[in-house]
């Protein structure tokens, strides 16, 4: 039984990161994730002097990449996690400091963040904690300027092993519920395995 507990503990640790084992696993994640991360900010294809909103920000890595890559793009990352933004907050002080950063506490599912106010919103290996796609995916059409995007970064599987279960969640869910708010240009894609799990990455544009 203790097995099992031990692991439901660190199942949740990754879900909501906590104290310093929280910490540690913020750390590790930005180690183990930087492949997809990259990948997916090159999916952005970001506007000029654009907002770009990460959904589920952990310590701040894929932030600070952005800010490195473009002097001319705000930042908003997002977790609800204390713990990981905490270290987001670190990583990222100087952008923070001159209004380039921002940082927030809070849950996808409602986002405190303006109507139309976004050009991109991205995240990386957070939808499998999503426990309402349609609600996310309502919060991400509100806060979405006309042609925003959004590029949402999971994997399905690992070597020859397939997640029906996910695949199923974005055949079944994702894509019928994003069609039905507008969305458009809706796909998916492939990227690069990491650590031989296979990367994929669904994309959409809010129609103008």
């Amino acid at each position: 039984m203790l097995p099992q507990v031990f692991k439901n503990w660190v199942d949740s640790q990754y879900k909501n990161p906590r104290g310093p084992v929280g910490k540690y696993i913020g750390e590790k994640m930005v180690r183990q994730h930087r492949i997809e991360v990259e990948w997916t900010i090159n999916q952005l294809h970001m506007h000029p002097n654009a907002t770009v909103l990460e959904l589920g920000c952990g310590a701040g890595d894929a932030l600070a990449t952005i800010l490195q890559q473009r002097e001319d793009v705000t930042v908003i990352g997002l977790d609800r996690s204390k713990t990981v933004l905490a270290s987001a907050e670190k990583r990222n002080a100087t952008s923070i400091r001159t209004g380039r950063a921002h940082l927030m506490q809070g849950d996808v599912h409602q986002l405190k963040i303006d109507d139309t106010s976004i050009d991109h919103v991205f995240s990386v290996h957070t939808l499998y904690f999503w426990q309402d796609v349609a609600t996310v995916l309502s919060e991400i059409e509100r806060v979405l300027k006309p042609n925003g995007t959004f590029v949402i970064t999971y994997c399905d599987g690992k070597g020859d092993m397939q997640w029906n279960g996910i695949t199923d969640l974005i055949n079944e869910q994702f894509i019928p519920e994003a069609t039905k708010l507008g969305f458009q240009e809706v796909s998916v894609r492939c990227g690069p395995d990491s650590r031989d799990y296979r990367t994929v990455a669904i994309n959409g544009r809010k129609s103008g």
